[in-house]
C-alpha cells in the first residue's frame, strides 16, 4: 500500500461530517495474525502439498487470487489487517503485503516487508495533499531475493525497495489508517492510529509530519509544530514536513521563518524528478510548453529510466510541432518500457513516422 505523507494546505474551518464510529485500533500483534481457518486452507493447498520453497512460493501467489483459494480482489480502500483482508477478501497493496509477508511465513520461507522511499503517486482532497510511498513483500529463497508486488506496473520509482522491520511495516498500516480516518473527518481517531505507529516506529519523520497535520486540523497549532519540528530533526529533507512547515509559518504572516526553510524545500524539489515531472504535466495541462519541456527534461536528467518522463516529453515536443525530437523521444520511452506498454509506444512511433514520409 502507499504510505502516505500528509501536506496541510489549509487549516479547515470545519471538520468533514465523521461517518460512523470507527471500530478502537486493533493490537499491533494482531495487524499481522492469521486466523485459524485461513492457516488450514493455507496447509491444505500450500503447504502439504510440497516442501520445495519456489514452489510453495508460487501456489502462494495462486492461493492469494484463485477462485479456489482466497479469489482475493484488489480495493484501494481496504486498509486491512490480514484476519480483515481473509474476510472481506478485499485488499489493497499494503494489505495484500501483509496477507503475502504473513503466509509466506507461515510456509517456511523467509518474508519480510519492503519500502519505496521516492515513488510518485499523489491526489490533493479536502485541502489535503497526500504523497506517497510504497510497500511490498520480499522473500529470500536459498540467497536469492523475489519481490511481490501487485502494483509493480503502476508505481513509478527511482531507487529498488529495502527491507524494513515489522515496526515499520505494521506502523505503515497505522499511518495509512489515520490518514483514511483524517480524510473522512474523524481526527481524534486519526491521531490515536498515529500514536500507534509514533509506538512502533518513533524514529520515521513521515509518522511526525503526519501527526503534525493532525494536530493542526485539530487546532493544536503547538503540538502540529512540535511534530514537524520532530520530524526535520530526524530527517533535515524530509519533503512533507518541510511543506507543512513552510505553510504553517506561511498562515502566520511568519515571513523570517519561512525564507530559511523556503530554500531547504526548494533545494530538495530542486532534487526531485518527480516534482520536476508535477511540474511539467500541470504546464502541458495548461498549455505552456516551452516550460513543460524544461520540466521533464530536468526530469529526465535526475532519472533518465522512466519511461513515462520520455513519453511525457515526445507529448509535448509533438505539441510544438517538432515531430523530430517527438519521435527520438518516443523512441527511448520504447526502449524503456516492456509488455502491452511497448507495444503502445511502438504503435504511436509507427503513426508519427509515417505522418513524416
Amino acid at each position: 500500500m502507499w504510505t502516505k505523507w500528509l501536506g496541510a494546505l489549509l487549516l479547515a474551518s470545519s471538520a468533514l461530517a465523521a461517518r460512523a464510529q470507527p471500530a478502537p485500533p486493533p493490537a499491533p500483534a494482531d495487524v499481522l495474525a492469521i486466523p485459524t481457518a485461513l492457516k488450514q486452507q493455507f496447509r491444505e493447498q500450500v503447504i502439504d502439498p510440497t516442501r520445495l520453497p519456489h514452489a510453495r512460493l508460487e501456489r502462494l501467489i495462486d492461493f492469494l487470487f484463485s477462485p479456489r483459494g482466497l479469489g482475493m480482489t484488489y480495493d484501494a480502500a481496504a486498509n486491512h489487517t490480514v484476519a480483515q483482508a481473509y474476510a472481506t477478501r478485499k485488499a489493497n497493496c499494503m494489505s495484500f503485503t501483509l496477507l503475502t509477508v504473513a503466509l509466506a511465513r507461515e510456509a517456511g520461507l523467509e518474508a519480510y516487508g519492503q519500502q519505496i522511499d521516492e515513488t510518485l503517486a499523489w491526489r490533493r482532497d479536502h485541502d489535503t495533499l497526500y504523497r506517497t510511498q510504497h510497500v511490498n513483500a520480499g522473500v529470500r529463497i536459498r540467497g536469492r531475493k523475489l519481490t511481490i508486488d501487485v502494483a509493480w506496473d503502476e508505481v513509478i520509482t527511482r531507487r529498488p525497495p529495502h527491507p524494513i522491520r515489522d515496526e515499520r511495516l505494521v506502523a505503515h498500516y497505522y499511518n495509512n489508517r489515520a490518514a483514511e480516518l483524517l480524510e473522512h473527518g474523524a481526527v481524534q481517531d486519526a491521531l490515536r492510529h498515529a500514536g500507534i505507529a509514533l509506538q512502533l516506529d518513533p524514529g520515521y519523520a513521515t509518522s511526525w509530519s503526519n501527526v503534525g497535520v493532525m494536530h493542526l486540523r485539530n487546532g493544536d497549532r503547538v503540538r502540529a509544530q512540535q511534530a514537524y519540528s520532530h520530524a526535520l530533526a530526524l530527517d533535515p529533507d524530509h519533503p512533507g514536513a518541510l511543506f507543512n512547515l513552510v505553510a504553517f509559518h506561511q498562515r502566520a504572516g511568519e515571513h523570517d521563518a519561512v525564507r530559511p526553510l523556503q530554500a531547504r524545500l526548494d533545494a530538495v524539489q530542486a532534487r526531485d524528478p518527480f516534482h520536476h515531472f508535477l511540474l511539467a504535466t500541470g504546464f502541458e495541462r495548461d498549455g505552456d510548453l516551452e516550460r513543460a519541456v524544461r520540466h521533464y527534461r530536468q526530469a529526465i536528467a535526475l532519472h533518465d529510466g522512466e519511461h513515462r518522463f520520455h513519453f511525457g516529453l515526445a507529448r509535448a515536443y509533438f505539441l510544438q510541432g517538432d515531430s523530430r525530437r517527438a519521435g527520438r523521444s518516443l523512441a527511448r520511452a520504447r526502449e524503456l518500457s516492456q509488455g502491452d506498454t511497448r507495444q503502445l509506444y511502438q504503435a504511436k512511433l509507427d503513426v508519427l513516422r509515417a505522418a513524416e514520409r
